[in-house]
């Protein structure tokens, strides 16, 4: 074979080498996002949209599959209008077969907890490709249970976490947690709950609503209210009566919402605020009638509205944008809120996990209330009035947050780029 001949010979497989690289270049990485915990309150809803946008915005290329469990009441229909592009693949069917072939990683949504657990195993078992977990809460005991969870429960989820590529807790209790119980994963930081990310709207109802009740845009706060374990078994068939439970949301109500009346009192009676209670989840439209709105002196009423029917989450944010602030029992409200500057207050109890610890990790410590804490608790009115009296303070104070939360936002995203190749 002459000099030429094995030139051009060489030079032609070059050429091919290059064209196959381009190729695996040019497709798209793809990501199985395991979600969608429920619909029954608008936060758990909020997470899925939450990390499809911060994907969106800093790997607008990625091709996202997402793995639900649940998405009916018309969120399917929220997600596909928001993320037209968006591929659903439920559980057992041939589109989640073929997305264990197709995608490339698997991403673990916010949550309360490892939701999922146990489909990340399958994930392993049937890939053996790898897995990050995004912004979840690890705690000691769940917050649906009265007792702690077991040593060998918590080690299993321990093998799981520390073969993840990376994990983010949304609050630094669960870190320091993790790193007590001994999850080696390579990286183990701070990452926000995603649901600061959701950008849904529905203006159109949020306005009729507003209009309806006269609410004027900047001119109100939402306060949410909030039993210590959300009862269930009122809103999901399946969900049996648990005595333990109501007995311990019966002999605590009083005491977790007595100053929410207290502060929208001297709201009224202090500013030309008014005040709309409404819910995170379907439980909370009785029980803001029941412990706020009935418990009201008549002459604050006419300023005080209350929400008797369940919303979605784009309907709620378009609420909450027009709105001075929130205040109250929960904490995705609040999340969104900071989401889109607009301020809040979380007021927690220990049957909430550690989640609510990372307004201080934001930089909102002062805007945090454990109600169980009798010194802190007796500051929540006087906040909520000083939020009310000094919203250009306010709002910058929820502005820095935001900006917070959106670089760190960023920074995971980097690493997950990086896991990507």
């Amino acid at each position: 074979m002459g000099q030429s001949t094995a030139t051009a010979i060489g030079a032609s497989f070059a050429l091919t080498l290059d064209a196959t690289f381009a190729d695996d270049n040019a497709k798209p990485k793809r990501i199985l996002l395991r979600s969608s915990w429920q619909t029954v309150n608008i936060g758990d809803i909020a997470h899925t949209p939450g990390v499809l946008r911060i994907l969106e915005t800093h790997l607008p290329d990625i091709e996202i599959v997402l793995f639900p469990s649940n998405v009916d009441n018309g969120v399917e229909t929220l997600l596909r209008s928001r993320f037209p592009k968006l591929k659903i693949a439920q559980k057992e069917s041939q589109e989640l077969e073929e997305a264990y072939q197709t995608c490339d990683f698997l991403l673990h949504g916010s949550g309360a907890s490892l939701v999922a657990e146990k489909d990340i195993r399958i994930w392993r078992e049937k890939t053996g490709k790898p897995y990050g977990i995004y912004g979840i809460t690890l705690p000691p005991k769940m917050s649906h249970a009265t007792r702690a969870t077991s040593a060998s429960s918590l080690q299993k989820t321990v093998d799981v976490l520390s073969a993840a590529s990376f994990v983010y807790f949304r609050d630094s209790k669960s870190l320091a947690f993790a790193k007590q119980l001994g999850v080696k994963s390579p990286v183990m930081q701070f990452g926000p709950d995603a649901a600061f990310a959701c950008d849904l709207r529905d203006d159109k109802k949020a306005e009729a609503f507003l209009q309806k009740h006269n609410l004027r845009t900047g001119k109100f706060l939402c306060c949410i209210p909030r039993l210590r374990y959300t009862p269930y078994w009122t809103i999901k068939e399946r969900v049996k009566f648990d005595p333990d439970k109501h007995q311990r949301n019966e002999r605590m109500k009083e005491h977790d919402h007595v100053l929410l009346r207290e502060a929208i009192i001297e709201v009224v009676k202090q500013t030309d605020l008014s005040v709309l209670v409404c819910p995170e989840d379907r439980t909370q439209m009785q029980v803001g009638r029941e412990m706020i709105y009935d418990k009201l002196p008549a002459e604050v009423l006419p300023r005080v509205a209350w929400r008797p029917d369940y919303w979605l989450t784009g309907e709620a944010i378009s609420t909450y944008v027009r709105s001075a602030g929130l205040f109250g029992n929960e904490m995705h409200s609040p999340i969104m809120c900071i989401g889109h500057g607009v301020p809040a207050i979380v007021c927690r109890f220990d049957e909430q996990t550690s989640k609510g610890f990372m307004w201080e990790d934001i930089g909102l410590g002062d805007w945090l209330f454990d109600l169980d804490d009798e010194s802190r608790r007796q500051q929540l009115v006087a906040t909520v009035l000083q939020m009310a009296q000094n919203p250009a303070a306010a709002k910058a104070k929820a502005a820095k947050a935001r900006q917070f939360v959106e670089m760190r936002q960023r920074e995971t995203m980097e690493q997950l780029r990086s896991e990507l190749g």
